[in-house]
């Protein structure tokens, strides 16, 4: 009996979601809570929900550099005083890892209606430094923190990709074919991805989606590379990865409205899908976008499914081109599948929004598919971590 046939802890009542857009584009103005506020507002507004009946808020945040942003969330959005906050950061991973914590929650018994996902404010991040160790010393600004205690297994994650391509064969135009297929089917779905975006600051639409041409795409300059003398010897191709196979830094915001069974008959709530399993995970940190694949193998054998053929939609935050060609490649996935509505690197990666705007793609396309139908959201983390998730449309 797979997990689909069992009673659901956690019932999905609503989703919703901000544009996605560049870092310094049309919400480089605003703090996380300015972008989630109306994205919040709208959902509960969507399913016929009171503020006051929301018990907990879980906010999945990267860049927020300490505080609690879920509670600057809660608030601005109009939530009671009294209902709980909880922020997470596990990097790309933490808008899916909040929505897992709050089906805990609600498991749990500790809360019968939740709102769950991420927001990013990339463009406000704070300017980031180490306190000095003596006095008349500088500060000294970094741009991330480390995630490995050991700095010989915590690589600069371009330089990690780039690596990861080279030994494996994966060539700059293996990778650009798949990020302009991302950007294709983004501006090929504007009209379908509309009804789930929320109006921000006059943004409706993920404004990063381009046509690219061939001459394009060939003009992008090269991020990384790797050499790797051994390889380039015997087999001389060029594996880097360019500006167009890579996620843009941007903003945004994805939330769903997550209720016991018995929330929503009291509340009149009509769910229209079901937390079927999670899966939060770790793999070696030298090579982080393995964790995306680690985590929805782990997922799929939870949720008691075969395998990836059991999907009818797949979505993959897609932080690089190279991770999406390796995902499909373990799980024996046709790219096609993956995305279908543009993944990461036509939207960007509004960190620790990223994976809840994944989930948020899924259940929008699975409200498309026949009852019953399994949807996967996958998403690898800096440090090595993996997040994934199925849910099923009732």
């Amino acid at each position: 009996m797979s997990h689909a046939e069992t009673f659901p802890a956690a019932l999905i009542a609503g989703w919703a979601r901000s544009a996605v857009a560049p870092h310094g584009g049309a919400l480089g103005a605003l703090q996380a809570h300015d972008i989630a506020a109306p994205v919040i507002q709208t959902l509960l507004k969507r399913a016929g929900i009171a503020p006051e009946k929301v018990d907990a808020v879980v906010v999945g945040n990267a860049l927020g550099a300490g505080g609690n942003p879920a509670r600057l969330v809660a608030l601005a959005a109009g939530l009671p005083d009294q209902c709980s906050a909880f922020s997470i950061d596990t990097q790309c991973c933490s808008g899916l890892d909040a929505v897992s914590m709050a089906v805990g929650l609600i498991a749990s018994g500790q809360a019968s209606v939740v709102i769950a996902g991420g927001v990013e404010a990339w463009s406000r991040s704070p300017i980031r430094q180490h306190r000095p160790l003596r006095e008349g010393e500088a500060a000294v600004p970094y741009e991330r923190p480390a995630f490995a205690p050991d700095p010989a297994r915590d690589p600069d994650m371009l330089a990690s990709a780039a690596r990861y391509a080279a030994t494996h064969g994966w060539t700059r135009t293996e990778q650009d074919a798949y990020a302009v297929l991302s950007h294709e089917r983004a501006l090929a779905h504007q009209a379908l991805l509309a009804d789930e975006i929320v109006s921000v600051a006059g943004l409706a639409h993920d404004s990063y989606p381009r046509r690219i041409s061939d001459a394009l795409a060939a003009r992008m300059p090269t991020v990384a590379t790797h050499e790797d003398a051994e390889r380039a010897e015997a087999d001389p191709l060029d594996c880097s990865l360019s500006a167009l196979s890579i996620s843009a830094k941007a903003d945004g915001a994805g939330f769903v409205l997550l209720a016991s069974p018995e929330a929503c008959q009291a509340l009149g709530l009509k769910p229209k899908a079901a937390w079927i399993a999670s899966a939060s995970v770790g793999c070696p940190p030298e090579t982080p976008l393995l964790a995306a694949e680690v985590a929805a193998c782990a997922v799929l054998s939870r949720a008691g499914l075969a395998s990836a053929d059991a999907l009818a939609v797949i979505e993959l935050h897609d932080a690089f081109a190279v991770q999406g060609l390796s995902f499909c490649q373990t799980l024996s996935i046709d790219p096609r599948r993956v995305n279908r509505g543009g993944g990461g690197l036509a939207r960007g990666h509004p960190i620790g929004a990223s994976a809840a705007i994944a989930l948020v793609r899924v259940l929008a396309e699975l409200a498309l598919e026949t009852p019953s139908a399994f949807g996967l959201t996958a998403v690898a983390g800096a440090g090595g971590l993996g997040a994934a998730a199925i849910v099923q449309r009732l």
